[in-house]
């Protein structure tokens, strides 16, 4: 079994840092195109778009913070502050312990802060550093970065380790209360943010979120459950189990990346080859690979509960194509890579087994999205 400590690497050079974090800067607004399109295809409704949306801004400020911690990273700050670790073989995203870090420190900002100069004091004494002392302030500038990036925490709606269950009211279906779950988690064993979307239908007296005792164990039962690892109709059946007057109808997961990209990473295979061969420039030297699997009810039976009582319990449809249901644990599964113009053209060349019915969204310089 190998190490997957070895496979994470501290980017270490100031200039490969950055650019790691412009790419991903990038990737994530035109993930945030990509999402669009899908609504526009009906691949998502417009509340699931709005929910996936929000999450993928949450990267994008969280890679923002990152990026002012460690915004000076290979420079003599005057002391040690580690760089940014990153998962090189699996997913090109940074490991989850870089998120577990950050909640920590956002739960300490505003201390942080009140110790701190503020930005025009240490912009003064950069000045007063460079004009009078003719050298370059670094120590002043390692300062600022940090307070830039306890700001970014202060400010919150980030994309955090756990991001817990939240419920969204969606109308009424026979009476029953119908409402959209949603949280995400960055899962600790893949590296990779993955985002969950329930609808469910409540039966109970009181409303799900206004309901004091079942909607903390809810929101504790999926926290519990979001494990890359756990099949879909594992994670619905359970949570059909647990609560009698909740009734599971659909459940979406979307994984986020891997990302792959020749100048960081050594993922096997034929994406690697393609990014490679297609020599593209900085800044498109990348694929993201994004996964979305679905769950869907397509019949209720009714099992007895105690002497004088039924209940409800789901009947999930798997996927009837090859036998593949009891694989997936899905009703469906749909794969999509996202990358740029040159790389794009080089995997329609190669075409390499495997990519035929992944979808390809194609991004522009322009920011255009186009699917293939």
């Amino acid at each position: 079994m190998t190490d997957p400590a070895r496979d994470h690497v501290g980017l270490t050079d100031t200039f490969a840092s950055r650019r790691y974090f412009r790419k991903f800067e990038v990737i994530t607004v035109h993930l945030l195109r990509v999402a669009a399109n899908m609504q526009a295809e009906g691949a998502i409704s417009k509340e699931e778009v709005k929910i996936v949306s929000r999450y993928l801004s949450g990267l994008l400020y969280t890679f923002r913070a990152l990026s002012m911690k460690y915004l000076l990273v290979g420079r003599d700050t005057g002391r040690f502050f580690g760089s940014l670790a990153m998962d090189r073989r699996d997913s090109g995203f940074p490991v989850a312990a870089e998120l577990m870090t950050m909640a920590n420190d956002a739960q300490q900002a505003q201390r942080h802060l009140e110790n701190m100069p503020s930005e025009v004091q240490l912009k003064h004494d950069m000045v007063r550093q460079i004009i009078g002392e003719q050298q370059v302030p670094t120590r002043l500038q390692f300062a600022l970065s940090q307070r830039f990036y306890y700001e970014e925490l202060l400010k919150g709606e980030l994309f955090w380790a756990r991001n817990d269950p939240e419920s969204i009211w969606i109308g009424t279906t026979d009476d029953r209360r119908r409402f959209m779950l949603h949280w995400a988690v960055y899962d600790s064993q893949i590296n990779l943010p993955v985002i969950y979307l329930m609808e469910v239908e409540d039966s109970g007296k009181t409303a799900l979120p206004k309901d004091e005792r079942r909607w903390p164990e809810v929101q504790a039962h999926l926290m519990a459950q979001s494990l890359g690892g756990l099949k879909l109709v594992t994670i619905a059946k359970g949570f059909d189990q647990d609560f009698d007057d909740l009734h599971p109808k659909r459940l979406k997961r979307f994984h986020v990346g891997p990302m792959y990209s020749s100048a960081y990473t050594e993922q096997s295979g034929p994406l690697r080859q393609v990014l490679e061969d297609a020599g593209a420039p900085e800044g498109q030297d990348w694929a993201l690979a994004w996964t979305t699997e679905e769950l869907e009810s397509e019949d209720v039976v009714e099992e007895r509960a105690g002497w004088f009582s039924t209940v409800e319990r789901e009947v999930f449809a798997l996927d009837p194509f090859g036998g593949r249901g009891a694989e997936t644990g899905a009703t469906h599964t749909q794969r999509s890579i996202i990358l740029p113009q040159r790389p794009f053209q080089v995997l329609a060349e190669q075409d390499p087994p495997g990519f035929g019915d992944v979808r390809k969204f194609v991004v522009s310089t322009s920011g255009q999205v186009l699917r293939y």
